[in-house]
């Protein structure tokens, strides 16, 4: 079978430009009323009948019959023995990557996740305590494919940041386990896995059941019914993000080869047919030059029904008048995976505001950050990046503010206290700080 991508090829000269540029940007969010329903029923049925709603569900969603949880938990013995039973190849990269995101979250806790304190000019301690979470969830994709890789990228800044215990769950469809899956799990320092998936095991991680322990905060993404049910826990349990399509955006100033950059957008558009895929170039001969090796290479890809139809829905080509217009629409579009496809990428990044990831120069392909670069690649989707970072040592710590007021500072701020709570109406708090002033 054949198959054409055709991404939209748009030019910032057109005068229609800005309104082709926004139909081929949306994508809505909202989850289909249907669908958050069924969560809302998983949800609660989950909630109140624990392992009997999750076995239920299990088997009529995996097909996977389990008379007990215990059948459905991973014992420590099978993730290290799936480990073992892998080829040298595989164990070896499997370690050499998680050893490389392991330095990264390291590095990134030294620099922004330890307690601090000072003292004032009158002896008052101020300061901040950071702390674990202490019993986080972890959820891994197990339906259209098996990602070890998220295994990694999510347990491992946990276990850096000092969490008590990682709970992991990933559906086994069929009773399937993916041995690099289990791998992974034994190599990031997993505490306990489950083989459940779906806005059942959601609920079990926001809620507890008698025998998957209640969480304090669930990350990894999902499907949609994943998606729905974190959005409905939220408050119960802390959540990373609610992830939409993958995307990459690809500045490119026409000196790396055609075909890197077309590959680099096939990464994103094979993941599934919503996915976006975009450059941004101003060089017209350059952009026909990608098209022609899209065409040439599309025919060689195992997914190329998927990475057609992403193209050809969501994808662009995009002609700007220059790299400095095509960083500000990178800004506007704020993409997960951001490549600077540059002989000069350092030329760019000081311009680029807005981006889950950003990856420097031609031979830094977004793939190497997926998988081993090291920062982690669960990043902020749908122009999130605005506001929103990637996932790290952060997500696994909060902060406990440290006030210790000595007597002579008591006197200085008991009055500036006492003031502003009388102005606000609340008697017992100036009454409270007045009480111990001299």
């Amino acid at each position: 079978m054949t198959f054409v991508a055709a991404p939209d090829r748009l030019s910032t000269a057109s005068a229609t430009f800005e309104a082709d540029f926004q139909a081929r940007l949306h994508w809505s969010a909202d989850t289909d009323a249907a669908i958050e329903q069924r969560v809302a029923d998983i949800l609660a049925d989950v909630q109140q009948r624990g392992d009997a709603a999750v076995l239920e569900y299990t088997a009529r969603f995996d097909g996977v019959q389990a008379g007990t949880m215990a059948a459905l938990e991973l014992s420590q013995t099978e993730l290290k023995a799936a480990f073992d039973s892998l080829p040298t190849e595989q164990r070896d990269a499997l370690q050499a990557a998680a050893k490389r995101v392991r330095s990264y979250h390291e590095a990134q806790k030294k620099a922004s996740g330890e307690s601090w304190t000072y003292r004032d000019e009158d002896g008052t301690l101020l300061g901040q305590k950071v702390t674990p979470l202490d019993r986080v969830g972890i959820y891994v994709p197990g339906g259209k494919a098996a990602y070890p890789s998220s295994v990694l990228m999510n347990a491992i800044p946990a276990h850096v940041a000092g969490v008590g215990e990682i709970i992991m769950v990933v559906p086994t469809p069929k009773a399937e386990k993916n041995p690099l899956v289990l791998a992974a799990a034994y190599v990031a320092g997993v505490s306990r896995a489950f083989t459940i998936g779906g806005a059942q095991a959601v609920a079990a991680l926001a809620y507890g059941t008698a025998t998957v322990p209640r969480v304090d905060k669930i990350t990894g993404p999902g499907n949609a019914y994943v998606a729905a049910a974190k959005r409905r826990v939220f408050g119960t349990v802390g959540i990373d993000m609610i992830a939409g399509p993958s995307e990459i955006l690809v500045l490119a100033d026409g000196t790396t080869p055609p075909d890197w950059v077309a590959m680099d957008l096939f990464s994103q558009a094979e993941h599934d047919e919503l996915a976006q895929s975009i450059l941004l170039c101003p060089d017209a001969a350059y952009i026909d030059a990608v098209q022609r090796e899209i065409d040439r290479l599309l025919p060689q890809m195992p997914r190329a029904e998927i990475i057609a139809k992403s193209l050809t829905g969501r994808g662009a080509l995009i002609l700007t008048r220059s790299m400095e217009e095509a960083c500000a629409i990178s800004n506007r579009i704020a993409p997960e995976h951001l490549e600077v496809s540059s002989s000069d990428p350092h030329r760019w990044e000081p311009l680029l505001k807005h981006a889950g990831a950003i990856f420097l120069g031609a031979y830094t392909s977004e793939s190497l950050g997926d998988y081993c670069a090291g920062p982690n690649h669960v990043l902020p989707t749908s122009s999130t990046a605005r506001f929103s970072s990637p996932l790290g040592v952060y997500d696994f710590q909060k902060r406990s503010s440290l006030i210790e007021v000595s007597e002579q500072g008591a006197q200085s701020l008991g009055r500036i206290a006492s003031v502003l709570a009388h102005g606000e109406g609340l008697q017992a708090h100036a009454r409270a700080a007045e009480m111990r002033l001299k």
